[in-house]
């Protein structure tokens, strides 16, 4: 997928914005690493734990792969270690610190011990408590912890072999021009990969 391509998509998902550490990530090359063995060079194992189940719960394994089947962690690790500035770093883990208090102070116990209804529940609370104050600001230097989250899961996915090709369509050499034909002969309505 043309890298490109890949952010202004994201940003359209995203609702126009996406921030510029990770605008600068898929430009600069950081792509996902497709394992699911992945180790943090970044984060601490707690927070990797945590990351995993947040990108898992925005982009569920269905009839295609997941967050962590294609690589999402691993990617998230990556651009904060090496894309991300000193500032958004600290950003970044300042908000998984809150998030975590957060479902602390919301159910007794942290994010990684809470049951999977729980933890989608609290994911989806705090996300449209972000989308609020997202449209309420407007200021994507100043996201929410979940959007942050949100923007770096869709970005690694999107930009990893498994989304590109299972989810988009892809085709790495287009054929032949068909100016005028149904939606169904076009690729069953998914948005194309290019």
């Amino acid at each position: 997928m043309d890298r490109r391509e890949a952010i202004r998509r994201t940003a359209w998902l995203m609702g126009g914005v996406v921030s510029a550490p990770a605008i600068m990530g898929v430009l600069n090359g950081c792509t996902a690493k497709p394992t699911l063995d992945w180790k943090p060079e970044f984060l601490s194992e707690d927070q990797a734990a945590t990351i995993t189940d947040i990108a898992e719960i925005i982009i569920p394994k269905t009839d295609t792969p997941g967050a962590k089947d294609a690589g999402v962690p691993g990617f998230i690790d990556i651009m904060l270690k090496d894309v991300y500035s000193k500032e958004d770093q600290d950003r970044f883990i300042n908000g998984l610190k809150a998030f975590d208090e957060e479902a602390d102070k919301s159910y007794g116990d942290p994010f990684n011990e809470l049951d999977e209804d729980q933890k989608t529940a609290f994911v989806k609370k705090l996300h449209e408590e972000a989308i609020a104050i997202e449209k309420s600001e407007n200021k994507p230097e100043k996201r929410p912890f979940i959007l942050m989250m949100k923007e770096l899961t869709m970005l690694g996915f999107f930009t990893s072999e498994a989304g590109a090709t299972q989810v988009l369509q892809y085709d790495a050499v287009p054929g032949a021009y068909k100016g005028c034909i149904p939606l169904s002969e076009a690729g069953n309505g998914k948005t194309w990969a290019t």
